[in-house]
């Protein structure tokens, strides 16, 4: 495992990896890029979304430009990966290609020009996403990571860490049922649903915890109130936004 030091920014929890292990992500810290880009990821159920629609209304309420950008939207792949997922037809590699695919389009497309433009970019998931899920789907864990080493380091990214059964009560509370691939019943852990989930999302929040000190995800206890965390979450962007404030700019 890569070795590092702990550091603690108000009530945050972060590591900081020795720079020699470090995964190669381009862009990483360039300060010839004016924008800056903030991710959220965690499991279903962490409360991560809610915490970045916050965030967005909070920087646009203070003039940046920001722009928002969803995991699995690129209209290159978008009809495709839907129909993949309702006739069953992706498997573990094939899943793994083609939200490779929608994400290298939209880090193209718009995440990277846009952070050229100056603008605040936010991700609801990115590639710490599919490192969890594909490497929990049986992917070779290197392989994935190679996969998107093509990808744009963020400013900071965000780790919603929450108790399994806390995230499960909440999505069955919240919906009827669970998707196919969203409780991984196309690896066959179990054939009830909601058993399968609870799996499935086991094995992404091993994942996501040994990414904890790999790539320096700043964790946030998602148990709290929500105003607790989105206060943590805004104490530390504005760290980041005090660095570059010619980042209002309207992309």
């Amino acid at each position: 495992m890569n070795t590092g030091s702990n550091m603690r920014i108000g009530p945050f929890e972060v590591f900081y990896p020795i720079e020699e292990s470090a995964p190669r992500l381009r862009h990483n810290g360039d300060p010839s890029l004016p924008g800056r880009l903030f991710v959220v990821e965690g499991i279903d159920g962490s409360g991560k979304s809610t915490q970045l629609s916050l965030l967005h209304k909070w920087l646009e309420s203070k003039g940046y430009g920001v722009v928002f950008s969803q995991w699995n939207s690129s209209e290159l792949v978008k009809d495709t990966t839907k129909l993949g997922k309702k006739k069953k037809m992706l498997t573990p590699a094939t899943f793994s290609l083609i939200h490779a695919t929608d994400f290298a389009d939209r880090i193209e497309r718009s995440i990277l020009p846009l952070l050229k433009a100056g603008a605040v970019v936010l991700c609801d998931r990115y590639i710490y996403t599919a490192f969890a899920r594909d490497v929990a789907r049986g992917m070779d864990r290197q392989w994935v990571r190679d996969l998107y080493g093509f990808a744009a380091k963020p400013a900071v990214a965000f780790y919603f860490r929450v108790p399994l059964e806390t995230a499960i009560g909440r999505l069955v509370t919240g919906r009827d049922g669970f998707k196919f691939y969203e409780a991984g019943l196309d690896i066959g852990l179990s054939d009830d649903p909601t058993e399968s989930f609870r799996l499935f999302q086991g094995r992404i929040v091993d994942e996501y915890e040994k990414m904890i000190p790999e790539f320096g995800l700043t964790v946030v206890d998602a148990t709290l109130p929500v105003e607790v965390q989105q206060a943590q979450v805004r104490q530390i962007v504005r760290t980041h936004l005090e660095r570059a404030k010619e980042l209002r700019v309207r992309p």
